[in-house]
């Protein structure tokens, strides 16, 4: 069993990843820390609101053992202690997780290391030619090293485009998306009435963010760093009144012409590239094809595969590019585009003798 830590354990992300580590076969939750705010109370007393209501936005139920651990500052824990700690962290995550790689991997849904030059943004079978540019973090004086998600709209995108990619090339990519209000967080900014019988046409800094990481993503590793994709991406990035999953509208312009039973078929081929590597938090299908043209929709298929594969329907020709597709797709904004997918990232570099207990 691998001794875990997780930073920020509180927030909703912290609890994302209480739910996916504290029946994991392989991990071991020893530490919750937070801010000295929340230090030194048990996690259930921890986690309630000014009214003594218990605030829980993970899955599932907590186990007792979670509940009546003692939540520590995560200025004061000592990384030593521990083979890997999983960081949820915002405010001042940039320090605090590199005080953490001097010693252990730390896996993170933070954007605080994601643009450095030598900072994979791994996503499981879609850029694993990139996990060598972890060893260069060792130049920092690190033992161990970050790894940051993605934004968790960029990561159904590049699920999805990968297998277009490799068969066909990629032109420019043209995406519209309609993002879930957990994607914000428990945010002041976003006050509940707005969101009823409402669209917010703008989310700030997210479609540069899908622009910079979508193109490292799918860039190549020549040895020594990431040379980025260089086609055109177009973003539009709105809030829409859903609980929890991102619907985004893609327009592909491909380099070879490529037909729908041809996107199709390299799609089903990819959506099972996990499926023999016996990670506990794998979906079987990577990627779900619908052929309903009323799906997906994030109420009925956000959960599917435990929120962990990404759903895409209405695949068809454009009507301007010459060489367009066009197709809807659903990504679970907190599965597998937060905590469960720096699992199942954890678990991929565990496997490949990346991560050593």
């Amino acid at each position: 069993m691998y001794k875990v830590a997780i930073l920020g354990s509180t927030g909703m992300v912290g609890q994302q990843f209480i739910s996916g580590l504290q029946n994991h076969p392989w991990f071991e939750v020893t530490c919750l820390a937070a801010s000295e705010r929340s230090a030194g109370k048990k996690y259930i007393d921890a986690i309630k609101n000014s009214a003594g209501s218990v605030q829980w936005f993970g899955e599932g139920e907590i186990n007792e053992s979670i509940k009546d651990m003692t939540v520590k500052n995560v200025n004061e824990i000592d990384p030593t202690e521990f083979d890997i700690a999983y960081s949820a962290l915002e405010a001042g995550a940039a320090q605090i997780e590199s005080k953490f790689a001097e010693y252990i991997p730390v896996l993170s849904t933070a954007s605080a290391y994601r643009y450095e030059e030598d900072v994979p943004i791994l996503i499981p079978t879609v850029n694993n030619e990139h996990v060598p540019l972890l060893e260069k973090q060792k130049k920092r004086g690190w033992k161990g090293f970050v790894a940051p998600q993605a934004n968790c709209t960029t990561t159904g995108l590049v699920i999805t485009l990968k297998p277009i990619l490799d068969e066909f090339g990629i032109d420019s990519v043209v995406i519209t998306s309609l993002q879930a209000v957990s994607g914000a967080g428990r945010n002041p900014g976003i006050p509940l009435f707005d969101l009823v019988d409402n669209v917010i046409p703008y989310i700030p800094k997210e479609e540069e963010k899908v622009s910079i990481e979508l193109k490292k993503i799918l860039g190549n590793y020549n040895g020594n760093n990431i040379v980025n994709a260089n086609y055109n991406v177009s973003a539009t990035c709105t809030r829409v009144g859903v609980l929890d999953g991102h619907t985004e509208s893609v327009l592909v312009n491909t380099k070879k012409k490529a037909e729908v039973k041809d996107v199709i078929e390299v799609m089903e081929k990819f959506a099972n590239s996990l499926s023999d590597m016996d990670l506990p938090s794998a979906p079987k299908k990577l990627i779900t094809i619908h052929k309903d043209p009323f799906r997906p929709q994030p109420r009925l298929d956000r959960e599917l595969e435990g929120g962990m594969t990404t759903s895409v329907g209405r695949i068809r020709k454009d009507e301007v590019f010459p060489n367009g597709i066009k197709y809807v797709l659903l990504s679970h904004n907190t599965r597998m585009g937060a905590a469960k997918g720096v699992i199942l990232t954890s678990e991929m570099l565990i496997k490949s003798n990346i991560i050593k207990s």
